[in-house]
């Protein structure tokens, strides 16, 4: 009881003081709502920005491994020759790993050519990624269809000319009617679809999406397009592992392993395959932003500092103004804790004000539109904006608590 009371009459205090010198405090408040302001905003949009890369980068796959011909991340001072000249990962390889693995969930093989034409009598699009891939494509990536059904696997090993596209490429094709069951020309040939992905929308960084993808089975492919040679389309093999191996590290070794064995490279030679990971990139959009987060910490500290000061300054006026108040309270048996407590609460909830200020103005930004980027003020971004809010009110009001709360009562009551 004596808690809900401290706080109420903090609570009293604090509303008179703001009702007192509305200009003085609202200044004072300023530099704590542009503090929090600039911070929270910084994580809100680095926040944003992070999730829709990430989202963006959602094709290549999570928890995958990718065996290619050509790394992502080239190595200082290796001679370009060598990965000119490291064959492609073929169907024979695949097989094998299929055989073999023991640390992965499922895996893949695929081939892609981008800037494809599809026809449909006299429409056409042109822009298409066109996907070859083996039936357990949709284990390894998401693939999700609005309508419509998946490969089967007879359809895959049988090289059946059937399609699954995306909804751009259906309502450019197909404007007025169904496409399931119609026919799509892809190099002079005919594909039948069978399904229709589910629409993704705009990417924010415009990777790859599955709106404008179109997926064949894998032999299907080879029947359009060489692959698997050195100067053909190059094939990857993805490979999806179990969420309990952290990192990866031991599907990675176990493929390196099988992929040497399988090629016969000896000992001492170098691979000659690249294992690509998705985490690679998660990991520079990480430490690209954990920089702009600093700046933005950086940038607002010195707003709160002067807003921190500005609290400070209202704490010492009051503890002036209710000089007398406090004496009388200490003669009629009022503790120092009490005393403490009272004006603390009360720096506290001034601060508290400014930040749900910032706050406030946060939220507004988020409404404005900034092409695909949606900007989200989240639960954790709120949390640290009243955290670090209440921080600075404990430190602004320290000392002028511990001047009020050890005040001679009796010389209190004469001033």
């Amino acid at each position: 009881m004596i808690f809900i009371k401290l706080v109420a009459e903090s609570l009293v205090f604090a509303w008179q003081a703001l009702k007192a010198n509305v200009l003085r405090t609202i200044l004072s408040l300023l530099g704590v709502t542009v503090g929090i302001f600039a911070i929270i905003t910084v994580f809100t949009v680095v926040d944003s920005l992070e999730r829709s890369i990430r989202d963006s980068l959602s094709f290549l796959g999570d928890q995958v491994i990718r065996i290619e011909k050509w790394p992502w991340i080239f190595e200082d001072n290796y001679p370009w020759w060598k990965y000119y000249k490291r064959p492609q990962p073929t169907l024979t390889e695949f097989d094998f790993l299929q055989e073999n693995i023991t640390l992965a969930s499922s895996l893949t093989i695929f081939a892609e050519r981008g800037n494809a034409l599809l026809q449909h009598e006299s429409s056409s699009m042109n822009d298409v990624q066109l996907i070859g891939v083996s039936f357990e494509y949709n284990q390894v990536y998401d693939a999700p269809l609005s309508y419509g059904r998946y490969f089967s696997p007879r359809e895959v090993d049988l090289a059946r000319n059937v399609a699954l596209i995306g909804n751009e490429i259906a309502q450019t094709l197909f404007p007025y009617s169904n496409p399931l069951g119609k026919e799509v020309k892809i190099q002079g040939l005919k594909f039948v679809i069978i399904g229709i992905f589910e629409e993704q929308g705009e990417n924010f960084i415009e990777t790859p999406s599955l709106d404008a993808t179109c997926l064949i089975p894998y032999n299907s492919f080879l029947k359009l397009y060489a692959s698997g040679s050195r100067f053909g389309i190059g094939s990857t093999i993805g490979i999806r592992g179990y969420e309990e191996d952290e990192g990866l590290k031991e599907l990675e070794n176990e493929v390196i392993g099988l992929m040497r064995s399988r090629r016969g490279l000896r000992p001492l030679e170098e691979d000659d395959f690249a294992i690509n990971r998705p985490e690679a990139f998660a990991e520079v959009v990480s430490n690209i932003f954990d920089v702009i987060g600093i700046a933005g910490w950086i940038i607002g500290s010195f707003s709160i500092l002067v807003g921190g000061f500005g609290i400070a300054n209202i704490m010492f006026v009051s503890v002036k103004e209710r000089t007398n108040i406090i004496g009388i309270q200490k003669a009629l048996g009022a503790k120092n804790h009490f005393i403490l407590f009272q004006f603390l609460f009360e720096s506290v909830f001034l601060s508290l004000f400014g930040g749900l200020a910032g706050l406030f103005l946060v939220y507004l930004v988020t409404f404005i539109p900034i092409g695909s980027l949606v900007l989200i003020l989240t639960p954790k971004n709120i949390i640290l904006g009243l955290t670090v809010s209440s921080l600075v009110g404990v430190i602004s009001g320290l000392i002028p608590a511990l001047l009020a709360s050890r005040m001679d009562p009796v010389e209190a009551i004469r001033n």
